[in-house]
């Protein structure tokens, strides 16, 4: 009797987990790097107001993509975990500062400035350690049998550090391009100005990557350049540029909605050529994703709550999104 295959299913919610939270969380994450360059103490509480209703919430999705991992491909949550266990910590210690550090700068006023530094700081910590991880997966582990082979400090290698330094660019041109879409005057100029900068720091950080992939694995450079691959993946980087195009004309005319449309779409498109180069693995370059996965019964198991879940959170969100619509103003609160 031939028994379903739920791992593309699996695939395509750990996929949509990821994403959900780079832009989700990118954009307030992004936001909180920008607060602190950000000199004018009223436009500062705007800031924050913009993203205080959504940004906990955003989070759902880091705990959704980590408990989807280990349900799902449970020898890829052993094997990775370990090889990037201080990034993450450092990650999830930053993170729980930050959160602490938003709501204690409205309580201790005499404190503020230190709590703004902490927001501020917790918010660029938590991206290159995000970075990190992601840098560190890219370049693989190294693997004897089923565990991790390698030393505690193995993630901390040039590309790693590379690739958490143009994350900053991106979730910063994510977080500027929210505050443009959600703010207006004079701080939604300065919005415009920073994420004309960060999209020069994710065009810089796309190209670094990209070159220096392919350079450092073989396989990789295989893919994307042996014929016919170059044809059939040509329309990777040529999409990728034409999105910045837009989003760079976009910033210059001052279009509302359209930066972060472009942001999201260079996200998708940097998501879709990691993909590509790493398909079909999850353990790079050791197992992939039907070598790492859980008994088919496991994953229907899993798979009856993940989706009874998943519209309920895509619902909450989606609601909270709608009710806090429209500009913010420091003196009103929020005007759809």
């Amino acid at each position: 009797m031939a028994v379903l295959d739920l791992v593309p299913l699996w695939i395509a919610l750990l996929a949509l987990a990821v994403f959900y939270y780079v832009v989700f969380d990118g954009f307030d994450l992004g936001v909180g790097m920008l607060y602190g360059f950000m000199p004018d103490p009223s436009m500062r509480s705007t800031i924050m107001d913009s993203i205080a209703p959504v940004w906990d919430g955003n989070e759902t999705w880091l705990v959704f993509g980590g408990l989807g991992l280990l349900a799902a491909f449970p020898l890829a949550f052993a094997i990775i975990i370990p090889a990037v266990y201080f990034p993450i910590l450092v990650m999830l210690l930053a993170l729980i500062f930050r959160g602490v550090a938003f709501e204690f700068r409205f309580r201790h006023e005499h404190l503020r400035r230190f709590w703004d530094s902490a927001f501020c700081g917790g918010s660029i910590v938590a991206t290159i350690a995000q970075g990190v991880v992601l840098g560190t997966f890219i370049q693989g582990f190294k693997v004897e049998g089923r565990h991790f082979a390698g030393g505690s400090f193995d993630f901390a290698t040039p590309f790693a550090f590379v690739v958490g330094v143009a994350l900053l660019a991106g979730y910063g041109l994510l977080g500027a391009a929210w505050l443009v879409l959600k703010t207006e005057g004079a701080l939604q100029d300065w919005a415009w100005r920073a994420a004309r900068l960060c999209l020069i720091g994710v065009l810089a950080g796309i190209i670094v990557v990209s070159v220096w992939t392919p350079l450092a694995n073989a396989g990789i450079a295989q893919r994307w350049f042996s014929w016919p691959d170059i044809g059939l993946l040509a329309p990777v980087p040529i999409i990728t540029a034409a999105i910045a195009l837009v989003e760079w004309y976009a910033l210059t005319h001052r279009y509302e909605l359209v930066p972060f449309l472009g942001a999201v779409g260079l996200f998708m498109m940097s998501f879709l050529g990691i993909a590509i180069s790493l398909w079909p693995m999850i353990v790079p370059y050791h197992y992939t994703l039907w070598q790492a996965a859980s008994p088919e019964n496991t994953q229907a198991f899993l798979l009856v709550g993940t989706l009874f879940m998943l519209p309920i959170i895509l619902m909450y969100t989606a609601w909270s999104y709608w009710v806090f619509r429209g500009k913010v103003r420091g003196d009103t609160g929020y005007h759809p």
